[in-house]
């Protein structure tokens, strides 16, 4: 059974930052690929950031480029998102993913292609 833990969200000043952990456990974590997806107040979830299996390569949303971080700890299960600059429309529930497939060559942008989803953590930025 694969679980995922979210944390580290809270609420944080525009300009901020936070960082926000996913724990991971059941499927052995070093071979998938992890993502990170959020949804804001009234707004369908949206693709954030995502890192491949190998750690090698990562892909973002034009909306987090340069602001956001993602990064995984193959030896604690672990993958971060490490968010700088934070503005208030950065205020959703974030979500890390799963891919579904082991050893996926490419990093997925689509929710489909992730099989295990975290709780949710809630960031809120506030003007």
């Amino acid at each position: 059974q694969v679980q995922l833990v979210e944390s580290g969200g809270g609420l944080v000043q525009a300009g901020g930052s936070l960082r926000l952990s996913c724990a991971a456990s059941g499927r052995t974590f070093s071979t998938y690929g992890m993502g990170w997806f959020r949804q804001g107040p009234g707004k369908e979830r949206e693709f954030v950031a995502g890192v491949k299996w190998s750690g090698i390569s990562s892909y973002y949303a034009d909306s987090v480029k340069g602001r956001f971080t993602i990064s995984r700890d193959n030896a604690k299960n672990t993958v971060y998102l490490q968010m700088n600059s934070l503005k208030p429309e950065d205020t959703a529930v974030y979500f890390c993913a799963q891919v579904r497939y082991i050893y996926t060559n490419y990093v997925p942008l689509d929710s489909g292609e992730y099989a295990y989803w975290g709780q949710g953590t809630q960031v809120t930025v506030s003007p």
